[in-house]
């Protein structure tokens, strides 16, 4: 059972909020979709499980290096998502990030995890962030260089 807390937030240029991890599970289209099971992966990187579920399901994470902020997505299942045969390498593919992570970071890059991730994840992409993502806000607030800092809103 997913369970999530419906926050409000907004990036406001040059300001920053405190924030922990746990805060930063939430759902992020009103019943169907959210962020959850944020990690520290040390390092300056973050990681967390983008969950979607209604008419067709979802899963894909998001690793993201905070300091240069760098950005690798993916999608590891999905059933009823369009015309795409249903399928769940929620494992496989976490087992290749593990493995990433748990040697030296210099090799480690995002664009080596994403090359091994091809052919078991789908929709695998690299990319740089303009917004800070809320993990990199709580795992690493000094690490974000960028305009758009995430505030966490509370009472909204």
């Amino acid at each position: 059972m997913i369970k999530a807390t419906i926050i409000s937030l907004a990036l406001v240029p040059g300001t920053a909020s405190a924030v922990t991890l746990p805060e930063c599970t939430r759902t992020t289209h009103v019943s169907h979709g959210g962020e959850a099971d944020h990690r520290d992966l040390g390092g300056g990187r973050v990681m967390w499980r983008d969950w979607w579920s209604q008419e067709g399901t979802a899963t894909s994470f998001s690793i993201v290096d905070c300091a240069p902020a760098k950005a690798l997505t993916f999608r590891t299942a999905e059933e009823n998502m369009g015309r795409r045969l249903p399928f769940d390498r929620t494992r496989k593919a976490t087992r290749i990030v593990e493995r990433h992570e748990s040697g030296s970071r210099i090799f480690a890059t995002l664009q080596r995890i994403a090359d091994d991730l091809e052919g078991t994840a789908r929709d695998v992409e690299v990319s740089m962030l303009t917004a800070e993502p809320c993990a990199c806000a709580a795992a690493y607030p000094e690490a974000w260089t960028g305009k758009d800092r995430f505030v966490l809103e509370a009472g909204k």
